[in-house]
This record gives structure tokens, sequence and C-alpha cells, in this order.
């Protein structure tokens, strides 16, 4: 059974916030929300934890796991970000985006785009991802919370819950989620590229 944790999604629980991080640290499956959708996440290079989403999102090796920042710092680790992206970076983190960079050498490599040498990096806005990703100390990989069949993503606790409540370590709930996953922007080429249209605004890319 999962733990379910009721998180104020404004002032998160330092103490709850704690048992989140515990999970994760010990190889756990997380729900946590975002400012677009809730997500799966879990720690960087845990390859247990990263097939167990697999599983109950029944995905395939070719799909592509975002890492989930705090900030900046984050990102220069793992993706190389030049001058000009770090502007776009800087404008338009935290926010709906995942970008697309070049990832550096401290990706492991089931999380890069095999062929292309890419990682999504995003930087949520969201306060209790805020808060787990300071008290964690590094990124989550992550993806969306769609499961199979679905169309939309999953955006009720309470139902999130009923759903997984045997699949997953612990459920985070913040209230109701959105429906429309992040915008992707792919800024590994010579200028910038609109993958996915979703909750950010695109104009600024096109």
């Amino acid at each position: 059974m999962s733990q379910y944790l009721e998180i104020h999604p404004e002032s998160p629980q330092a103490r709850l916030i704690s048992r989140v991080v515990d999970v994760l640290r010990q190889g756990g499956v997380v729900v946590y929300p975002t400012e677009t959708t809730y997500a799966f996440g879990c720690r960087v290079g845990d390859k247990q934890a990263l097939e167990r989403i697999r599983q109950i999102r029944r995905l395939d090796d070719r799909h592509n796991f975002t890492l989930a920042c705090s900030d900046l710092s984050d990102i220069a680790t793992y993706a190389k970000v030049d001058n000009q992206n770090y502007r776009l970076l800087k404008t338009f983190t935290p926010g709906p985006y995942t970008f697309i960079l070049p990832a550096t050498r401290q990706v492991p490599r089931i999380l890069q785009h095999p062929k292309r040498k890419t990682i999504g990096i995003r930087v949520p806005e969201h306060p209790v991802t805020r808060a787990l990703l300071e008290a964690l100390g590094e990124p989550l990989m992550t993806t969306t919370l769609l499961l199979p069949g679905d169309e939309l993503p999953m955006n009720e606790p309470g139902l999130i819950r009923d759903a997984l409540d045997n699949q997953v370590d612990a459920i985070i709930d913040a209230g109701s989620g959105g429906l429309e996953p992040s915008s992707v922007v792919d800024l590994a080429g010579e200028s910038p590229e609109v993958v996915r249209v979703g909750a950010g605004d695109v104009s600024h890319f096109e």
C-alpha cells in the first residue's frame, strides 16, 4: 500500500516532504504534482524504479524521461548550455516547459536519447515540487502520469490512489492537477524548435 500524503499546495509541510524524500532515497517511485500535471518520479540512475514506471505506463525503451531540476545550476550538471540557450532558460524557468538539450556525461545512458545524446530538462514552478527537489538535493527522473489507454493524465489524487495504490510507494495529494503537459522545446539544434505545444506559451520560440 502506498503512503498517501496530503501536502498543502502553497505551503508544503516540511515533515511530509521529508517522508517523500526518504521514500525516494530508498529506491521508491512517487506520484507528485507539477504546475502542469501529476507525474511519476524516482531518483536519477535508479534503474529498478525507472523500470517500474515503464511497466506501469507500458513504455518501451524509446520513451524519453525528463529530469526535473530545482534550478539552473542543476541544469548545467546534466546538460550542455551555451550563452544563447542560457538566456532562454533563465527567462522561461521555472515554468511549464521541457527543454531538450545536449546531455553531459553525468546523464545516465538510459535517460539519453539513444541517437542524439540529448536530455529533456524541466524546472517546475509548483511549490510542492520545488520543496521536494530542494529537500532531495538532486533532480528527479520524471514522466507524466498518463496510464495505458488514457488520452489525458490523471488529475484527481483520490482516483490516482485507487488506480496505483499497490504500484507506487508514495502519492502526494496537493489538490486537483492539470490536464495539459508541459510544452517541449528542442534547443539542441541551430535554432529552437517546438516539439510539443502544451501548457507553456510557445510563441516566443517560433
